[in-house]
């Protein structure tokens, strides 16, 4: 019950996104979207297309990598199958796709699933600490538009009516910054036997162990390219995605960077970041004085429809031709 509780949650607040992404525009604006689709450079998605099944494939290859110190060696394809079945599963299930993948590799390959999981919390810990450096890259590079955003709204929360600084404000941030900190501390001390208590501790444990079991790994430089490598074709992608708009053109590499951060958050809100991608980045495009309602939903649908794409598509080829390619293998054997 509480794994279908959880499906429809997500799934509605993705609906909800998607709602809250398209209820204001009226015929006028469909209109307006639908000449920005017509006059885009429909040709540049090819390459977009291309390299977002090549940071997959590099994906496949940076956890192949992880699986060396437990003495499995896999083959490339069963790994990237796993890979893409994983990421169409979480289209519809968050977090299933981590299962699956694991269970999936176990099925074809002689690897046991159980210890596959620590594998993907090594993963999602390094993820999230790129995340965070794309976040920090887009406040030094674009500071004039998310920290001009982030500033007006700081002002507008620690200055007084007056418009001088509240230090009463500032005391009470810092002061319930600071209890936080402790509750949280306390809690996970003290509750730690309560199931869900014990669950946020070993999410943050995991992520702990996550990060310093990475100096066990045998090809560390070969790890830490393909890292740095799935993030440049993410940051590529999603750039010439931008350039595919005329409207959203000029907004460069800068303009990828803030949309790549934003876009992230969007994925991990909702399964396969449905309602909740389109929605932040159009957000996005109004920071950046463009019609959000406009331009930034069609850059928003447009580059959440190639990523969805590419796992549908991939994804299913995948699971049609595993088996298959399982089955010969071990007939040539």
């Amino acid at each position: 019950m509480l794994t279908i509780f959880r499906y429809l949650f997500f799934v509605g607040l993705g609906a909800f996104f998607a709602w809250l992404s398209v209820k204001d525009i009226n015929a006028e604006r469909w209109e307006h979207i639908k000449t920005s689709l017509s006059q885009a450079r429909q040709w540049l998605f090819i390459p977009v297309l291309f390299l977002l099944l090549l940071s997959h494939y590099s994906r496949s290859i940076r956890w192949k990598i992880l699986m060396e110190p437990l003495g499995y060696h896999p083959t490339t394809f069963n790994v990237f199958a796993a890979v893409m079945v994983g990421y169409l599963v979480n289209s519809g299930v968050p977090r299933l796709g981590e299962v699956v993948k694991c269970t999936m590799l176990a099925r074809y390959e002689k690897v046991r699933a159980d210890k596959l999981v620590g594998t993907i919390v090594v993963e999602r810990a390094v993820d999230v600490i790129c995340l965070l450096c794309v976040f920090v890259l887009s406040l030094l590079l674009e500071g004039n538009i998310i920290g001009d955003y982030m500033r007006e709204k700081l002002v507008v929360f620690f200055h007084d009516k007056s418009g001088s600084l509240s230090f009463t404000k500032l005391s009470v941030a810092a002061g319930g910054l600071l209890a936080g900190i402790i509750i949280v501390y306390f809690i996970l001390k003290r509750f730690g036997h309560i199931d869900f208590v014990a669950k946020i501790k070993n999410v943050l444990t995991g992520i702990w162990h996550g990060l310093t079991s990475i100096r066990y790994v045998k090809r560390k430089g070969l790890f830490l390219f393909h890292t740095i490598f799935i993030w440049i074709l993410y940051l590529l992608s999603t750039t010439i995605g931008i350039y595919a708009l005329k409207e959203t053109a000029q907004l460069g590499i800068g303009g990828g960077l803030t949309t790549l951060a934003v876009g992230s958050v969007g994925m991990i809100l909702t399964p396969g970041g449905i309602g909740a991608y389109p929605l932040l980045v159009a957000e996005l495009m109004g920071l950046y004085g463009l019609d959000s309602s406009t331009v930034g939903t069609a850059l928003g649908w447009l580059l959440w429809t190639a990523q969805t794409f590419i796992v549908l598509a991939t994804g299913l080829v995948c699971l049609a031709l595993v088996t298959k390619h399982n089955r010969n293998r071990y007939q040539a054997a």
